[in-house]
C-alpha cells in the first residue's frame, strides 16, 4: 500500500498566534460585511464553529482498521489520525459511529463535522461531499482462501460468486465487470462488515469476497489462510470528506496532511497498524515447551509471589503470560501493548508501572490488573468467573458486560463462559453492538485467547513443573 507524501509540505507547524489571527479573520470579517455593507446576517461556519464550542465532531466507523475500543482505550488508524486532527486544532475530539450506511447523511445533516472512515473517493461520493487531499493510495483485491487455486487474473472470476456488502465501492466495481461482460454472480450482503466477509472466507463458509489493501493486510494478522488473490482496480485514493460548503475546514484539513507527512505522525501511526502484517500467531505447542524450559523459570519466583498476593493459581498465570508474550520480555503487539504482561501504556500508569519492559514490573502489574477485574465480575459464581475475567483481560471488561446482555436477550445464562463463547462473536456486527455501551469488538479473539490459555494451563498441571500452588 502506497504512503502519500503531499507536495509542497507547509514549511512551518502552526503557530498558536497565526491561529489566533486565522480565528479573528474568520469571525471577524463577516461580522465587518454585516454591519457595514449589509450582506445578510453572517452564518457560522464550520472552523467557526469548532474554535468556539472548543469541539470537533467525527464520524467513522467502528471496526478493526477505523475506530474500536481495545482493553479500555480507544484505537483504530482513523481514530488516531483524527485525534491528531484534533490536537491540531486545539479543541476536544468528539466520535459518533452511524453506521456505514450513514456515514454521507450523519455529514450533511450535521451530525459531526467531517467523516473519516476509510472512505475512497468515487465519482458518486464526490457529488455528495468534498474530499480532502488523498492520505492513502489502495487497490481493490480479491480474497479467497489459501487452499483455492486457479486464481490469478480478473478473466478467473468468470462463472465465479463474490460477496460484497451493499453500498461499498467494492459493489460499484464488480457491477461495472459485469457490465463488461463478465459473468459473475454477485452476492449483496445488507450491513455485514468487510472483516466478517473475510472471516467467511476464512472459514471457507463462501469463496470470494473483495477488501481494499489496508482492510486485507489488517484482517489477515487475524486469519493467515486467507490469500490476497489479485487487485481488482487500479490505485485508489483514500480521503476525509466534508460538506460541500466547509471550504475552510477542508483547507485546515488539507495543512494537517501535509504537516503530519512532513513531521513523522503519519508514518508513526501508518507502522503501527500496518506494519508487521505477517506476524501470525500459531499454537505451537512444542515451541510452548521448548520455552517452559528456557525462558519461564527466569520468571517463575515473581509469577508465583504475585499470584499468591491475590489467590490465584501461578500456572494460570504463567499460561496467561505465555499467550500474552511467549515469555518475551520485550514483546511488542501491533496495539502498542508492551511486555511480559502486554500492558498498555494506560493501565501501565493506573498500575503504578513505569517500565512495561521490566518483566518483575510486567508481572506485578499485569496480575494486580488482572486481580481489578476479577473484583469487577464478583457477580459470577464459579470457574467461570476467571473465564470471563481472562475475556475482559484480553477484550476490555465493558466488551464483556456487552456480551452478557446479548447473552441473557437470548435466553442464554449469562454468567457462564459457553454462553458467551456465542454472544461475544457478535460483537462483530452492526446489529448487535449497535445497542451495546462499547460498540463494536473482535469478538472472536478473546474466543481464541482463552481457549488457548485453557491449552497452556492444563499442559503446565500435567507437567507438574513444580509443587500445587
Amino acid at each position: 500500500m502506497a504512503r502519500i507524501k503531499p507536495v509542497n509540505p507547509a514549511a512551518s507547524e502552526s503557530k498558536p498566534a497565526l491561529r489566533f489571527v486565522l480565528q479573528w479573520v474568520l469571525f471577524a470579517v463577516p461580522a465587518l460585511c454585516f454591519l457595514f455593507w449589509g450582506c445578510g446576517p453572517p452564518q457560522e461556519s464550520a472552523l467557526q464553529k469548532i474554535w468556539r464550542t472548543n469541539r470537533i465532531t467525527v464520524i467513522t466507523a467502528n471496526n478493526a482498521h477505523c475506530y474500536y475500543n481495545y482493553r479500555d482505550e480507544n484505537m483504530g488508524f482513523e481514530y488516531e489520525l483524527a485525534q491528531a486532527f484534533a490536537d491540531y486544532l486545539v479543541v476536544d475530539l468528539h466520535v459518533i459511529t452511524p453506521g456505514w450506511d450513514m456515514l454521507f447523511d450523519s455529514l450533511n445533516h450535521r451530525w459531526g463535522d467531517f467523516a473519516a472512515a476509510s472512505i475512497t473517493l468515487t465519482p458518486e461520493r464526490k457529488e455528495q461531499v468534498n474530499f480532502s487531499d488523498k492520505y492513502l493510495t489502495v487497490q481493490q483485491h480479491i480474497i479467497v482462501h489459501q487452499k483455492t487455486r486457479g486464481f490469478s487474473s480478473i478473466e478467473d472470476l468468470a462463472g465465479k460468486t463474490v460477496h460484497v456488502r451493499t453500498g461499498t465501492s467494492y459493489q460499484q466495481r464488480i457491477e461495472a465487470l459485469k457490465k463488461k461482460g463478465l459473468n459473475i454472480d454477485l452476492v449483496l450482503h445488507n450491513n455485514v462488515p468487510t472483516e466478517e466477509l473475510i472471516r467467511q472466507v476464512a472459514k471457507r463458509k463462501i469463496e470470494i469476497t473483495v477488501a481494499d489493501t489496508n482492510v486485507a493486510l489488517l484482517n489477515r494478522r487475524y486469519y493467515p489462510n486467507i490469500r490476497m488473490a489479485f487487485p481488482i482496480t487500479d490505485g485508489q485514493s483514500i480521503a476525509w470528506a466534508v460538506r460541500k460548503k466547509d471550504r475552510h475546514l477542508l483547507r485546515e484539513i488539507n495543512k494537517f496532511f501535509r504537516q503530519i507527512s512532513q513531521n513523522g505522525t503519519f508514518d508513526r501511526l501508518y507502522e503501527k497498524y500496518y506494519s508487521n502484517v505477517d506476524a501470525f500467531d500459531y499454537v505451537d505447542l512444542k515451541t510452548y515447551k521448548q520455552r517452559l524450559d528456557a525462558r519461564l523459570p527466569k520468571y517463575k519466583d515473581v509469577v508465583r509471589r504475585e499470584a499468591a498476593k491475590y489467590g490465584f493459581d501461578w500456572r494460570l498465570i504463567a499460561a496467561l503470560m505465555y499467550q500474552e508474550s511467549h515469555f518475551d520480555p520485550r514483546a511488542r503487539s501491533h496495539t502498542g501493548v508492551r511486555g511480559l504482561m502486554q500492558l498498555t501504556r494506560h493501565t501501565a500508569e493506573e498500575m503504578k508501572v513505569s517500565n512495561r519492559m521490566d518483566p518483575e514490573q510486567s508481572i506485578r502489574g499485569g496480575v494486580q490488573y488482572l486481580d481489578k477485574i476479577y473484583r469487577l465480575f464478583d457477580d459470577i459464581p464459579g470457574q467461570d468467573r476467571m473465564w470471563l475475567t481472562l475475556a475482559g483481560y484480553n477484550v476490555g471488561y465493558g466488551h464483556v458486560r456487552d456480551a452478557q446482555i446479548i447473552a441473557s436477550r437470548k435466553g442464554l445464562n449469562p454468567n457462564k463462559w459457553s454462553s458467551l463463547k456465542k454472544t461475544l462473536p457478535l460483537l462483530r456486527f452492526p446489529r448487535h453492538y449497535k445497542n451495546t455501551r462499547h460498540g463494536y469488538a473482535r469478538g472472536t479473539e478473546p474466543v481464541r485467547y482463552i481457549k488457548r490459555i485453557r491449552t497452556y494451563y492444563d499442559i503446565l498441571i500435567r507437567l507438574s513443573l513444580n509443587t500445587p500452588a
